[in-house]
């Protein structure tokens, strides 16, 4: 995590997550954030020689830069804001699998991580409106067991895997292929919460706990 200036008046900040992705909203919440949630419109391609650590912290970045241009255009800035962003991509030996793009896709990607394990990594940025500015990149290695071309071609069927990085979803259908996993659950889910939490108190926020 890299160092930045919290601000400090919570009672005057609202937490924007700059992405459409319910997923990421039920986990701050399940955290106690109560974030507004909008996605933006950036280009995800990787750049040439760009390591997929490098790809989810760049694009986590500048998904919060591109929410803080449009709010600094449109807004009247009468409330201060704490923009959080977040880009997950799977590392199968150096090789970046996002989304599938299509069935072929998907199914191809199912079956290089059967029975290998590979890398979930996750880029946070966490930005205010002031000087603000922070970011975390967080790894977690998962083992798939093995996966038939029946089992990947019924589980794309069930529609899970289309908007999932590397085709699958580890809180849903997906967890049957997970043999074993090392470092953060919800990290593979979307968001690695602790190092978020850390990241957003450091922004002046803290969550509503109820005891």
């Amino acid at each position: 995590i890299t160092a930045g200036r919290a601000v400090s008046n919570q009672q005057d900040l609202q937490l924007i997550l700059a992405s459409a992705s319910p997923r990421r909203q039920k986990l701050l919440q399940q955290i106690g954030f109560d974030p507004i949630c909008t996605g933006v419109d950036i280009d995800e391609q990787p750049l040439p020689n760009e390591t997929p650590r490098q790809l989810v912290t760049r694009l986590a970045a500048a998904k919060a830069n591109q929410y803080l241009r449009q709010w600094r255009e449109l807004q009247d800035h009468a409330r201060p804001i704490v923009v959080l962003a977040a880009d997950t991509v799977i590392d199968l030996d150096g090789q970046i699998l996002g989304k599938p793009t299509d069935r072929s896709a998907a199914i191809t990607a199912l079956e290089c991580m059967a029975s290998r394990e590979h890398q979930v990594i996750t880029g946070v940025c966490v930005q205010d409106t002031a000087t603000f500015c922070d970011t975390a990149t967080v790894t977690t290695l998962v083992r798939f067991g093995p996966v038939t071309l029946a089992q990947a071609e019924a589980y794309w069927e069930t529609g899970e895997p289309a908007d999932k990085a590397g085709s699958y979803a580890i809180q849903g259908l997906g967890a049957q292929f997970v043999s074993h996993l090392s470092g953060s659950y919800s990290n593979v889910v979307g968001l690695p919460l602790y190092e978020t939490s850390m990241l957003l108190r450091r922004a002046g926020l803290s969550p509503a706990l109820s005891g």
